[in-house]
């Protein structure tokens, strides 16, 4: 079995018993950094048991097959990384598409998120999001990222290291727009956990107001585009109404319908549909 176990972002507290309990029992425990897994297990007061790899990015696709055939010999693997959820811009998808292929169980330890604990902190919509994780570091290739991204309606996630966080941000300004809602979430569940909200021109400044500059893990979310309320004259509706009729509605089914597509309230489609 492959299992995936998610690892805290800052405090060790937030570690669970199943990943303690996984750490000890495994075959095998893939690191994406050995040292600071043997860190982790010693916060936990826990030995490993089998045996340690490292699995990075440097690393793995190499690497990938010989926990491919450890798995098929049933051995146990348990994959982590340095913090929160292997395959989650992290070492990890092609050893899971590796057991799938091979027909080998895989499951996972759920914990801690940075993406979606900055998402709940972030005070922006969180119905519907999309996670981005790392923004191009050229400058180029970087807009135009963003430039497709810039009707995207969803609140949006972003990974992001400290030193790029104020030239990430700029060139957001620049495509979504100075008012633009965001946040900008940095060291989670750490001693000196900062959300800074606002609106993107708001949050250039705060980054470039910091004396050392932006420190610490930073994760960036930002609201998605509101769309624009529409009005819609009474002939209009009764059109609508009468077209989803002619399609074989009921008249009271194709009010309803007609309001779910509207956003508008059912009897504000009635009125207008008996006018």
């Amino acid at each position: 079995m492959l299992i995936l176990a998610a690892t805290p972002i800052g405090q060790v507290a937030d570690a669970s018993g199943r990943l303690a309990d996984a750490l000890v029992s495994a075959d095998v425990v893939a690191a994406e950094d050995t040292r600071r897994l043997k860190r982790l297990a010693s916060d936990l007061g826990v030995e490993i048991g089998g045996r340690v790899v490292s699995y990075f990015e440097g690393n793995e696709e190499r690497r990938t097959p010989e926990l491919a055939v450890m798995l098929q010999e049933g051995q146990t693997v348990v994959l982590v990384t340095d913090a929160g959820m292997p395959s989650v811009s992290d070492p990890g998808y092609r050893l899971v598409v590796a057991a799938i292929e091979a027909d080998v169980a895989v499951t996972a330890i759920p914990g801690p998120s940075a993406v979606l604990t900055a998402l709940a902190v972030s005070g922006l919509p969180v119905d519907r999001f999309c996670f981005e994780g790392f923004l191009p570091r050229k400058a180029g290739e970087r807009t135009r990222a963003l430039t497709e991204l810039a009707t995207e309606r969803r609140t949006m996630v972003f990974f992001e290291s400290p030193h790029r966080t104020e030239t990430s941000l700029r060139a957001m300004a620049e495509v979504f727009g100075d008012d633009r809602a965001a946040a900008v979430c940095r060291e989670l569940t750490k001693t000196y956990e900062e959300v800074a909200r606002g609106g993107l021109a708001e949050l250039v400044e705060w980054a470039a107001g910091q004396e050392q500059g932006v420190r610490g893990e930073v994760t960036i979310v930002v609201g998605g585009v509101v769309a624009e309320a529409r009005t819609y004259a009474p002939e209009d509706l009764r059109a609508l109404v009468a077209a989803r009729q002619a399609d074989g509605l009921s008249r009271k089914d194709a009010i309803e319908q007609v309001a779910g597509e509207t956003g508008l309230r059912k009897k504000d489609v009635y009125d207008a549909a008996h006018s």
